[in-house]
């Protein structure tokens, strides 16, 4: 493996590209980012209009999760691909099954259909993602990278801020369909200007030798565990025969896996990468920082609206503080690394603050402000965008130029894994402690209207007597409380691990490739 340090071999037949076709090239990557990224959130305003046409009430959630699973499961088979076959190639492959997913999600005629159609869109979805990270990675050397990577910070802030209205509108003005067809014009597009503009040096390869047995496995793995994640104490108990079955059958591919990558030729994720202590260490923070920073997300919208009161408009605004630490962090961090060259105290950093975060929230109740709860929440996304393109960076300085796909590919999943464990485990949590403390705590009508409502939302609680209302507040605040109890020890553990990063500068010099005309 290349040293942390060493510059990737530029083509010298390569002419440089201008700056102005760089930055479009650049530019219309981040548009496809920014489709990626919008359809985990526009799709969701025009849900309910999908359940009334296409009916299925019962399935609409897989509308959502068909898509999370399809897109975490092409994320290290796709960069392993851009690896063998030409990141170009496979970019402009990931984007045509992105928009043909998209056709037919907006064809759909029946809720099993849409399902179907969305993996299928999924898949193109996490093609997108880790295909651009990997271009930008033969683009540039790392600290010249460092100020592009910036650029996934504002795209991540455009798609949250427009994905919601956006999606209200083209329902409101046309249809639900038309959330999906509205992908088709922006994606050719995409494919047109990165096809005349995008150029990336040649580069001898051997034959490449696809590691089918490793694909499969992989895959399964990931879906037996975002499956486990998403129904582990919501929809199955912990000890239900699905969930073991689940556990035991993701353990399994998993071991199953590592065998093959041990005897594959060009394993998916070559485990010689875990040879190199930085890139071990930055794949376990990407599990940390994804089991904190997205896992917590929801039980923050419930303390919004349960515990204050507010509803969804208002929570909505309140979360704006979180995407707004999210954005402004990132980009600050990717520009202060492009300077100095060096990332290793942002992780531990963004563990610190989570850290602080766990601990503010484990103290607050229903008594606390407003104003001090969006602070409160702000420092959660302040410590999300201090590590995001930080690991990123650091994950991209440890990987030789054939393995810049396979690199990205599994510190990315590594953090959509953690996502779902996060979310599963800190709802068991919650719905433990919930469930202790309205048995002992309530009874007689309140706790029988409680159970007949089958709900704690807003509304049945502003059904309540006020005495009634300030008893589960005070136990859904409690309740919540421990999730947060358990931010605290997960990132200190983060914070440690981040401690012992190696402090190696990102590599300088020339681009790898660039933008230029025929």
């Amino acid at each position: 493996m290349a040293s942390p340090a060493a510059k990737p071999a530029v083509n010298a037949s390569a002419a440089p590209a201008s700056p102005t076709r760089t930055n479009t090239v650049v530019f219309t990557l981040m548009v496809a980012v920014f489709l990626s990224l919008l359809d985990t959130q526009i799709v969701a305003t025009a849900l309910p209009h999908v359940v009334s046409d296409l009916g299925g009430l019962d399935q609409f959630a897989w509308v959502t999760t068909g898509y999370l699973i399809g897109g975490s499961a092409a994320v290290p088979v796709y960069g392993k691909l851009g690896d063998l076959f030409g990141r170009k190639r496979v970019f402009m492959a990931s984007i045509v099954v992105f928009l043909v997913g998209s056709a037919l999600c907006g064809l759909a005629q029946t809720m099993g259909q849409l399902i179907a159609f969305r993996v299928i869109q999924g898949i193109g979805s996490g093609g997108l993602f880790i295909c651009v990270l990997a271009l930008i990675g033969e683009m540039f050397s790392p600290r010249e990278g460092a100020r592009y990577y910036g650029w996934f910070a504002i795209t991540f802030g455009a798609a949250s801020l427009l994905g919601p209205t956006l999606g209200g509108i083209l329902t409101d003005l046309a249809n639900w369909r038309w959330v999906f067809f509205v992908n088709l014009p922006v994606g050719l597009v995409v494919l047109v200007v990165v096809s005349a503009l995008l150029r990336l040096p040649a580069q001898t390869r051997q034959k490449a030798h696809i590691d089918y047995a490793g694909v499969v496995l992989l895959v399964a793995a990931i879906v037996a565990l975002n499956l486990l994640t998403g129904w582990a104490g919501v929809k199955y108990s912990w000890t239900s025969p699905v969930i073991l079955g689940l556990a035991v059958g993701s353990a399994l591919a998993v071991a199953l896996f590592i065998l093959a990558q041990r005897r594959a030729v060009d394993p998916v994720i070559p485990l010689r990468l875990f040879a190199d202590r930085t890139f071990t260490i930055v794949v376990i923070l990407s599990f940390i920082a994804g089991f904190i920073g997205l896992g917590v997300l929801n039980y923050l919208v419930l303390w919004l609206q349960t515990v204050l009161g507010l509803d969804v408009q208002q929570s909505g605004y309140a979360l704006t503080a979180l995407m707004l630490g999210v954005v402004v962090t990132s980009w600050l961090s990717t520009k202060v690394i492009g300077h100095s060259g060096s990332y290793r105290w942002f992780p531990a950093l963004s563990m610190a603050v989570f850290a602080l975060a766990g601990v503010l929230f484990s103290t607050a109740g229903p008594d606390t402000g407003v104003p001090l709860t969006v602070v409160y929440v702000m420092l959660f996304g302040i410590g999300a965008g201090l590590n995001s393109q930080a690991l990123s960076l650091a994950a991209r300085n440890t990987a030789s130029m054939q393995d810049i796909g396979a690199v990205q590919g599994t510190t990315n999943l590594m953090r959509q894994l953690g996502t779902g464990l996060g979310v599963s485990l800190f709802a068991a949590l919650m719905t433990s402690r919930l469930g202790t403390g309205l048995h002992e705590r309530l009874s007689g009508e309140a706790g029988a209207r409680l159970n007949k409502d089958g709900s704690l939302s807003p509304e049945v609680l502003g059904r309540l007597s006020s005495s009634v209302r300030a008893e589960v507040v005070d136990i859904y605040a409690d309740s919540l409380r421990a999730t947060f109890y358990a931010v605290i020890p997960i990132a200190l553990i983060g914070l440690v691990t981040a401690l012992f990063l190696k402090d190696v500068k990102l590599a300088g010099g020339h681009g790898h490739g660039g933008a230029e005309s025929e």
